[in-house]
């Protein structure tokens, strides 16, 4: 089983649909069973294709090119937190090549004003891969110290949504620091989490932002934010930072996160 998590930062890049062919190549290339996305807009005044998603919807394009690469399997959900940058739906998805038995999303934040740009929404999905069924999370949020939502809260309601007994993984962003101690990090793991990246056999840094980012505009330290958790051991067979300038083109202002696991 591959998966890949990437915060896209979609549309707000510059040369966006060269980077988007990056992933797409990328994607078709490797046979991801799962992707998770954040940052995931379309235009507010774009036509309505399906439900919530719009005809620029960056997932759906993405897909769209996909399909032009013959990969028409996968298929996608997406729902959308708040208004970015005045002229955007920004939410997260996830596409898979697997159907998808259940989907659902819900506000991890105690404010549910998408006017709000710190307003946070997680979308989830089922699937079954080998006869196992298996819960997917797309995950987008806030920071530690932050006192209008404080990150423990968020966790707590994210958490408050995992099925027991049931295979779960949490993907994304998590705004968190995994190399600083006592934080968002140390109080994800304490809630029953595995993280991939110390179990794989396989490993690189981890490094997923270098310098000053959009939430992190102070920053001048290396920072690990994009992980993929676990909520049971699995045999993982490497974990690599991808779209890094070094493995793949730089395609965002976070790099990747993809795992192999063994055994499905």
């Amino acid at each position: 089983m591959r998966l890949l998590t990437l915060n896209c930062h979609s549309w707000i890049e510059e040369n966006q649909i060269e980077k988007m062919k990056i992933i797409a190549k990328e994607i078709k290339e490797k046979g991801y069973d799962l992707i998770a996305l954040q940052e995931v807009n379309q235009s507010i005044g774009a036509k309505i294709v399906s439900k919530n998603i719009k005809e620029d919807n960056f997932a759906l394009v993405l897909l769209k090119e996909l399909k032009d690469l013959g990969c028409g399997e996968y298929n996608m959900t997406w729902d959308f937190s708040h208004i970015g940058y005045d002229k955007y739906e920004e939410g997260v998805s996830i596409i898979t090549k697997h159907k998808i038995e259940e989907e659902k999303s819900f506000f991890i934040t105690k404010g549910e004003d998408k006017n709000f740009w710190k307003t946070r929404k997680i979308i989830g999905t089922t699937i079954t891969i080998n006869d196992k069924l298996m819960d997917f999370y797309s995950c987008h949020l806030g920071w530690w110290k932050d006192e209008e939502e404080p990150f423990k809260d968020q966790v707590d309601r994210l958490v408050g949504h995992v099925r027991k007994g049931r295979l779960t993984l949490l993907m994304g962003d998590f705004n968190n620091n995994a190399f600083v101690r006592d934080e968002g990090y140390d109080y994800l793991i304490k809630k029953g989490f595995y993280d991939t990246f110390f179990m794989a056999k396989e490993r690189d840094k981890g490094v997923t932002v270098k310098g000053k980012i959009a939430g992190w505009s102070s920053n001048e330290q290396d920072l690990r934010l994009d992980l993929i958790l676990s909520n049971k051991r699995m045999n993982v067979k490497y974990s690599k930072v991808i779209f890094n300038g070094e493995n793949k083109p730089v395609v965002s202002d976070h790099y990747g996160v993809e795992i192999e696991v063994e055994g499905f």
